[in-house]
């Protein structure tokens, strides 16, 4: 039962991970018994974690450590490592890390990099369509990629975990305002794996605008209430979209726009980026993109574009920067 904690994605990884821990305990001379696994004292596990260094990268070792401490609370075996002293470890395990792990820094996804590529999906197309549409989606509502497609090492499509067509509403009048807005229902997210969570976006101008991509994709395939929200048309019959299929075909529309490549995270961090050079309150960001912390400030601090204004012999947004910016920033 305990197992279930994680996700099928995050027990596949935390196996390998214990795999591995196992493997090394066995090639020991002589091998570690199976006793002195499980409780893993402090002093063997410092010592795989060594045998880790200069080898793996830091999150390697991590989920190696993690996939460890989660068989030991799978089957309800005390965990009597110190944390400080393994923060300590990972840390330099992560500063050892040799430059061939490091996966280099994903470049976000702007509004000028959908507009420059979207000539080169045809709407009329079910499949093309379905790409434009979740990706114009994607970006708008600061969405993860995972969640509007289908990833089948993680399982197949089903309505209880991937976003329908009846998880879409368009509200034509919200708030005091009467804006409207159009809202998609995630069944299950990282952050809210049981209840699911809400995310959405209004319409925008020009090419990267989401309602009229969505527009033209439902138009184009009409997936039933309970489909997959993106599924396209194929022999006429519907296929969820996936993300290998949407990363593959974003990826010939860059080249031949003469673009780098696009990698999944770097819609996330793209429409983050597009909010505040907009100048929207990095509260209101924050809620959008549904984060608990303030661990996305890290976008902030790699953007010159968005620190500029503040940076000034005399800011040019200074009555504004309380606002704006949030506090541990600030300071």
């Amino acid at each position: 039962m305990l197992s279930k904690t994680w996700s099928l994605s995050t027990r596949r990884t935390y196996g390998a991970g214990l795999l591995v821990f196992h493997v090394w305990c066995d090639l020991r001379e002589p091998p570690v018994p199976e006793s002195q696994r499980a409780p893993v004292s402090m002093s063997l596990l410092l010592e795989f974690l060594s045998s880790c260094a200069g080898a793996y990268s830091g999150s390697t070792a991590k989920n190696y450590v993690y996939g460890v401490r989660a068989w030991h609370t799978t089957h309800a075996i005390p965990w009597r490592v110190d944390e400080i002293h393994l923060s300590a470890a990972l840390t330099a395990i992560e500063k050892m890390t040799p430059p061939t792990s490091r996966r280099p820094k994903r470049p976000p996804v702007t509004v000028g990099y959908i507009e420059k590529i979207a000539p080169y999906f045809d709407l009329s197309s079910p499949f093309d369509a379905a790409i434009f549409a979740a990706l114009t989606t994607t970006f708008w509502s600061l969405a993860r990629l995972g969640e509007f497609t289908v990833n089948p090492d993680k399982g197949p499509f089903s309505p209880a975990t991937h976003v329908t067509r009846s998880g879409v509403s368009a509200e034509g009048s919200v708030g005091r305002l009467g804006l409207p807005v159009t809202t998609f229902f995630l069944p299950t997210t990282k952050t809210a794996p049981v209840h699911g969570e809400r995310v959405q976006w209004s319409r925008q101008q020009g090419p990267s605008d989401p309602q009229a991509a969505l527009e033209a994709h439902l138009a184009v395939n009409s997936p039933g209430s309970g489909d997959h929200l993106f599924a396209w048309r194929s022999k006429g019959r519907l296929k969820p979209l996936e993300r290998a299929a949407f990363l593959r075909r974003v990826n010939q529309a860059a080249k031949k726009a003469g673009l780098s490549r696009m990698q999944g995270h770097s819609l996330r961090i793209g429409g983050v980026l597009e909010f505040l050079l907009r100048g929207i309150p990095f509260d209101v960001v924050k809620a959008l993109g549904r984060w608990a912390s303030d661990a996305f400030t890290l976008y902030l601090r790699e953007s010159a574009a968005i620190l500029a204004p503040y940076i000034q012999d005399t800011p040019i947004l200074e009555p504004f920067v309380r606002i704006a910016m949030p506090s541990r920033v600030r300071r």
